[in-house]
């Protein structure tokens, strides 16, 4: 039986963009989007989601096996939702369903705020108002930590993270691919810009519009993660109209702690009635 995920590339200014690719090409298109981790984080629960949505999880550039570099002034979350829309084009989509992890939350809302083609939208331990950049992540917006942190340095900051991410401990084989992608220096300083530009102002701005769009929303939340808390999710929950909550056994990654829930809870929410 054929692998049911897939890797594919599609050409975004000049770069050769990755992504992991699940379920038939004439279902509903879901985009998935990472934040500092990579597509990685939804390989766990892309052979469910494919069975009712065409899921397609992006590498940024400079992160996961996609091709080109960030700077800080690019790896903005403005900026990258342009290359998500970018991308979006390329591969033929109109309009889509967004999940989005981590900063890629953020992106998600910028999309769903912004361009009009978001139908429904999923946020899983997501960036959002004030709740970014955490410390590990905002040490690196100073000039001088980036200049002086090396593949090893990051390599090791990493793995910590990481492992502090997920309740379930992950085995040598799944740290190690997680990993995979720092070892390479153009994506370590494409990680130190995205953290660079960390900026909580992007999300904070973005309310009014949020608020406005009223885009169909779920939460999805491991409910022990200590970089996004679970606080940020409910008040969203409360605060953004046609939002909710689904809150699941985990920390930062919920698609390793609990694939299953997270996977039924996006399923369910969009295939509901808008």
């Amino acid at each position: 039986m054929a692998d049911p995920v897939d890797r594919r590339t599609v050409e975004v200014d000049g770069d050769e963009l990755s992504y992991l690719v699940a379920g038939e090409p004439d279902l509903p298109p879901l985009l998935l989007l990472h934040g500092t981790f990579w597509s990685r984080v939804w390989a766990p629960v892309l052979p469910e989601l494919g069975r009712t949505a065409c899921c397609i999880a992006l590498d940024l550039p400079g992160f996961g096996a996609s091709t080109g570099e960030l700077t800080p002034e690019q790896a903005t979350v403005p900026a990258l939702a342009q290359t998500v829309v970018r991308a979006a084009d390329a591969l033929g989509l109109d309009s889509f369903d967004v999940a989005g992890h981590d900063i890629g939350g953020g992106i998600a809302q910028h999309l769903a705020a912004t361009t009009g083609r978001v139908r429904k939208m999923v946020l899983m331990n997501a960036v959002m108002f004030d709740s970014w950049p955490v410390p590990a992540v905002e040490r690196f917006r100073d000039a001088e930590v980036r200049a002086s942190t090396g593949t090893a340095d990051l390599l090791k900051a990493r793995e910590t993270s990481t492992r502090g991410s997920t309740i379930r401990p992950l085995s040598e084989e799944e740290l190690t691919d997680y990993l995979s992608p720092w070892h390479e220096p153009a994506r370590v300083r494409s990680w130190m810009a995205m953290a660079a530009a960390a900026d909580s102002r992007y999300t904070l701005a973005l309310v009014p519009a949020l608020k406005e769009a009223a885009a169909p929303t779920r939460l999805v939340w491991g409910r022990d993660d200590d970089f996004q808390k679970l606080e940020y999710a409910r008040r969203y929950a409360e605060e953004i109209p046609n939002a909710d909550l689904v809150v699941v056994e985990g920390k930062h990654i919920p698609t390793e702690d609990s694939p299953h829930e997270v996977a039924r809870a996006i399923v369910e929410h969009l295939g509901a009635a808008s």
